[in-house]
């Protein structure tokens, strides 16, 4: 006798593309958002002074600069899925040892939450290299900033402000988000990337290609002002918030800015639009400007700390700005043929930031308190917008 039956269901995982992508990145945007204002004040409280904290960060950035340049070593013997699983599971034990043990280990959380993104970084954007097609790439990284938007604006304040009710709040929220992102992601099941045809020869170094990127003045520009825009959103965030606490002002102020300031995110149409119709050189030299101009104002008026907060507030309008246009200089002018190295080169500039940063605002201490940090960092910002002018007007205008 023949049995009804009834076919099995099948539920294929989404497909890998934009929305999957976008969903990944706003769940990393959520572990991160909720503890990038907490750590500065626990370092402060830690350590009890500035200069303390910078040293702490030079050694933390040197660090995350070294497992950088190990990690595409790491994935020659460590399958991707594996290597994406390593870095979430060490964003966790980074939120384990910063919200559970004692406040003496918070620089060793610290330290593994930037190991960990660094790797996180690396998997995350091979997979959208294969996965998401050339043309979309635009479409990608306005739907990533579109779902990270929001886990940006909300969680720097929110961070802060559960703090206070509970120390432990903000990295379980962080653990979680992790957590989610670590299912979503095997439920994707990306693998270890698409299969690829062998190479007839071995990938070049990209070491070799450091000294042909610095003698192309248009690259070597666009990693200056990458670096030096990274170096502007650095200072701003780990020590406005000490700058804040210092003022006598609640630590909840330090959250507060960066989630307004994440909100200008959402401000990025109105600022492309300008950018399309200026060209790149005059929105270079206007955000470069105007963040420098405004930060040394806030110096000027640091005395009355409200005020001061709201200028450097203003200014990272002006970053984001220089987020927009910053890296054109680079992505217009690089030969088809030398992408994939001179990129390799181009992006140490987040590591040469993240090192820098700390390393010069140590030297500005010995001889000013935490606001003159923010006067020197204008300097530099108005520096490159001297710089900025010498760029091609033409470049990132539309030809007729």
């Amino acid at each position: 006798m023949l049995r009804n039956r009834l076919p099995l269901l099948e539920f294929p995982p989404p497909r890998p593309g934009v929305n999957a992508f976008a969903t990944l990145a706003a769940c990393e945007a959520s572990a991160r958002a909720t503890l990038i204002s907490v750590y500065p004040v626990l370092m402060f409280r830690a350590l009890g002074s500035a200069a303390a904290v910078s040293e702490i960060y030079v050694l933390i950035g040197c660090s995350a600069l070294a497992c950088a340049l190990g990690v595409p070593l790491l994935a020659r013997h460590v399958p991707r899925r594996w290597l994406y699983t390593l870095g979430i599971l060490i964003l966790i034990a980074g939120s384990v040892i910063g919200g559970f043990f004692p406040a003496r280990f918070v620089p060793l959380a610290v330290a593994a939450n930037s190991i960990g993104l660094v790797i996180v970084a690396v998997c995350f954007n091979a997979y959208v290299m294969d996965y998401v097609e050339r043309a979309s790439m635009g479409r990608n990284e306005s739907r990533r900033l579109l779902f990270s938007g929001i886990p940006w604006s909300v969680g720097p304040f929110l961070g802060v402000l559960l703090m206070d009710i509970h120390p432990q709040i903000p990295f379980l929220i962080s653990i979680a988000a992790c957590l989610v992102m670590l299912a979503f992601f095997w439920h994707l099941r990306l693998g270890n990337g698409k299969a690829i045809t062998k190479a007839r020869r071995p990938p070049a170094n990209p070491l070799r290609y450091v000294p042909r990127f610095f003698r192309q003045p248009t690259l070597l520009a666009g990693w200056f002002y990458a670096t030096l825009r990274s170096v502007g959103w650095s200072i701003y965030i780990i020590y406005l918030p000490i700058f804040a606490v210092k003022s006598g002002l609640s630590d909840q102020i330090g959250g507060l800015a960066l989630s307004i300031s994440n909100g200008f995110l959402f401000l990025t149409p109105l600022m492309l639009g300008y950018l399309q119709k200026t060209g790149v050189r005059t929105a270079l030299v206007t955000g470069f400007a105007g963040s420098g101009a405004l930060f040394v104002v806030a110096t000027l008026v640091s005395d009355y700390p409200w005020p001061a907060i709201a200028i450097l507030l203003s200014g990272t309008l002006f970053l984001i700005l220089l987020d927009i246009c910053g890296g054109l200089p680079f992505l217009l002018t690089v030969k088809p043929s030398e992408r994939t190295e001179m990129a390799a080169v181009y992006s140490t500039f987040r590591d040469v930031a993240s090192v820098g940063s700390p390393v010069f605002v140590r030297l500005v201490l010995a001889f000013v308190p935490v606001q003159g940090v923010f006067a020197a960092t204008g300097v530099l910002l108005l520096g490159c917008a001297l710089i900025a002018r010498r760029t091609h007007p033409g470049l990132g205008l539309r030809r007729h």
